[in-house]
Parts: structure tokens; C-alpha cells; sequence
């Protein structure tokens, strides 16, 4: 008897040696965790402390939310709506285009007033936008001095879903856009409106409008012109708000 129990006492010493070594052995799979938390912590951007915060952009009320049928254009690129990330701009940045001058290559719209393209409407509704005539128009925004600009976001129309031709959007440093002038975003992908192929892809207008990122090229500028040439519903073009996102260049 004696003998069994000193076998079975044995046998639970050697259990717990086992035991014992394997948790002595074990990674500490909390400190582990807890290690990887803060690497990648510390890979995340920390806007406060790089100076840039995320543009407080006011978008209308949406009019759709989805296209009721396919819409037949090359170098379309995939709809989506509700899904563009916030944009980093340095503190500060505002919409620097609100209620300056515009002017266009059409002086007498269709529909609306010229002006109506920098009042700050974004809604879709009648009498929210500007209607110019048919083939290649353009305007012209003033923003009465040079600024550092960030970012572009247009509206054309979106009432419903519509793709709009030749989308230019160049700055200079003249209103005749001679002088150092560049181009921001272009899907004129035949050149047909003259001013270079672009490589760009044409989009279906949303509430979101279309955010051109100017941060990363490092624009500075006074004048901002757009151009387009009808839409794949109609020739005509239209304009219902841009807004341009910068802050004055003699403050930087």
C-alpha cells in the first residue's frame, strides 16, 4: 500500500515540475500584446502634433443614393458614395473662395448668376446652380491674393448621378492664366478641350462633390479656373458651389 501511494505521490511531483516548467518557459503573451498596442500606436499619425486637423467640409443633403442605371462612360472610375476619408489639412485652413469674385467664359448663363458659384449653397435644389451653355466653358475664381492652397472641391450637379467631360482644374498667378500656370486635376483624356490629355478618370457627381488634393504639390496660387464640356446627359454644363481650401500665403 505504502509502495502505491509513494508511486502516485511521485508521480503528482513530477506533474507539477512539468507544470511549472512550461509556464516558467511560456512568452508572457500579455506583455506581448501589450507591446504590440503601443508599436502600433506609435506608427499612427498624430494630427495635433504634425499641425494638421481634418477640413471641416459642409456637405449638402444627398438627392440619391445609389445610379438607377448604368452609366456608359470610359475611364469611369467605381462609384461609391458616403466613403472618402477625412482629409489632413494644416490648422487654420478654410475655404478661402467663399464669396470672392468669379467670372467665365459664358457671361450670360442660361440659369443662375455667375456669383451663385461661390455663395456657399451646395444644395441640389432649383435655383442652387449655375447653367452655362454647351462645349468647352470655363470659369475663373479670384481670390484677390496669393494662397497656399490645399485642396478643391467641386459641385457641378447632383440632383442626379452625372458624369461631366474635359474637367480641368489649373491655377496661375494672372486672370489670363499665362503666368506659372498648373494643372491640378485633368480626365480631358483626347485633349479635346486643348489644353493636354489628361490622366485623370471621370467621376459621377454626389453630395460629396469632387475633392481635388492640392497639399501634396505644394500649390500656391491666386487664380483657380475650371473647365468642362457638357455631361453624359446633356451638352450644357453646370456649376452649383467650389469651394477652395487654403489659408493666405503671407501667413505661412
Amino acid at each position: 500500500m505504502k509502495s502505491s501511494l509513494s508511486k502516485l505521490a511521485a508521480a503528482v511531483v513530477v506533474v507539477v515540475i512539468v507544470v511549472v516548467a512550461i509556464y516558467s518557459l511560456r512568452p508572457d503573451i500579455s506583455a506581448r500584446q501589450n507591446t504590440n498596442v503601443s508599436v502600433i500606436a506609435s506608427e499612427l499619425p498624430r494630427a495635433a502634433d504634425s499641425g494638421l486637423v481634418p477640413l471641416d467640409i459642409k456637405l449638402p443633403a444627398p438627392m440619391f443614393v445609389g445610379t438607377e442605371k448604368p452609366i456608359r462612360v470610359g475611364n469611369l472610375r467605381k462609384f461609391s458614395i458616403g466613403e472618402r476619408p477625412p482629409f489632413p489639412a494644416p490648422v487654420g485652413t478654410i475655404n478661402v473662395a467663399l464669396g470672392k469674385p468669379v467670372s467665365g467664359s459664358d457671361d450670360a448663363p442660361i440659369i443662375g448668376e455667375i456669383e451663385m458659384i461661390t455663395d456657399g449653397d451646395k444644395e441640389a435644389a432649383d435655383g442652387s446652380y449655375v447653367e452655362l451653355g454647351p462645349f468647352t466653358q470655363h470659369i475663373t475664381i479670384d481670390l484677390q491674393a496669393e494662397h497656399n492652397i490645399y485642396a478643391v472641391v467641386i459641385w457641378h450637379f447632383h440632383q442626379e448621378p452625372r458624369v461631366y467631360f474635359d474637367v480641368v482644374v489649373q491655377v496661375a498667378d494672372d486672370a489670363d492664366f499665362i503666368s506659372n500656370v498648373r494643372t491640378l486635376f485633368n480626365n480631358d483624356i483626347d485633349n479635346s478641350a486643348g489644353l493636354g490629355a489628361g490622366k485623370d478618370m471621370h467621376y459621377i457627381e454626389t453630395y460629396e462633390g469632387e475633392l481635388i488634393d492640392c497639399f501634396s504639390k505644394g500649390i500656391k496660387a491666386r487664380y483657380v479656373r475650371l473647365y468642362s464640356n457638357g455631361n453624359n446627359f446633356n451638352d450644357l454644363n453646370h456649376y452649383i458651389e467650389v469651394e477652395v481650401y487654403g489659408k493666405p500665403a503671407k501667413s505661412e
